[in-house]
């Protein structure tokens, strides 16, 4: 069965392994955990002998089977080559978040059961480049909990399925927080004004109709929508024509609750949705 599509999950430890295949699972595949490379082809064999009714296959092989690194590559290209559908989705984190899951979890690292964890992960990160390098898709977590996880593996698959449009996604943030670490294209809004300092405003975000009539009334404002919503209508074919399936805006101000969101959401009803397939996110929007 040719048409069965397989996908495997793999990634840094610490990554969000376990959460992406719960979500994957919900989405209608059937899914195994673990599963030593070297056994994938004899996998697909059974399954088309005896499971013709199961079309979406997903897999989690990582670095707990030892030595399938040295073997995924071949059996990866042969299985291709034989024409099956095979995807890679990679996850990896900061060695900062990283360290600190290992940490609030109390567990070992793998690679790092007499040493420091982050002798682990940087063991880790050299053996898995390869494998990240031949990935369909790389999502950093760092700044994903669990719920923005499932929603950023559920936007990828509903991409797939809509025909491959390029993904945009707007995100606003803010400063104080860090910048995101999965931007392709950052924006700082912090020479609009802010509605922080505006009495009866500071208390609301960029969803309230006050704070947004605030900020979209200052002829600079008019001026960067205009001129930024061109460059990126520009830009985005230009990306697409390079083969990117999926761009980061994120667009900053200083918390991250009021300049940052009215931008964002003002430039998501200004892009095409026809063309792309359009997400906002709001990071810090509800940080103090």
């Amino acid at each position: 069965m040719k048409n069965l599509r397989i996908v495997v999950v793999t990634g840094l430890s610490g990554s969000g392994k376990s959460t992406a295949i719960k979500a994957i699972e919900d989405m209608g595949f059937f899914c195994v955990d673990n599963l030593p490379v070297v056994l994938l082809p004899k996998f697909l064999e059974l399954h088309q002998s005896f499971s013709s009714e199961i079309s979406k296959v997903a897999l989690v092989i990582d670095i707990r089977e030892k030595e399938y690194l040295q073997e995924f590559t071949r059996i990866f290209s042969e299985l291709k080559n034989a024409g099956f559908f095979m995807e890679i989705f990679f996850l990896e984190s900061s060695d900062q978040v990283l360290i600190r899951r290992f940490s609030e979890t109390r567990r070992q690292h793998p690679l790092a059961k007499e040493g420091l964890i982050s002798d682990g992960i940087k063991l880790e990160r050299e053996k898995l480049k390869d494998l990240k390098r031949m990935a369909n898709e790389v999502i950093d977590t760092s700044t994903y909990n669990v719920h923005q996880l499932k929603k950023a593996i559920s936007h990828y698959f509903s991409r797939i399925t809509m025909g491959r449009k390029m993904a945009v996604t707007l995100m606003s943030f803010g400063y104080k927080f860090g910048i995101p670490y999965d931007a392709d294209l950052i924006m700082d809004v912090r020479f609009l004004p802010n509605p922080y300092f505006v009495e009866g405003l500071t208390n609301f975000d960029g969803f309230n109709p006050g704070v947004s009539e605030y900020v979209l009334e200052f002829d600079a404002t008019v001026k960067f929508l205009k001129k930024f919503s061109d460059l990126i209508k520009f830009l985005l074919p230009l990306y697409e024509k390079e083969g990117k399936s999926y761009l980061t805006i994120a667009i900053g101000c200083t918390g991250g609750r009021h300049r940052s969101v009215v931008i964002v959401n003002e430039i998501n009803s200004l892009l095409d949705r026809d063309k792309y397939l359009l997400k906002t996110s709001h990071r810090d929007l509800d940080k103090r």
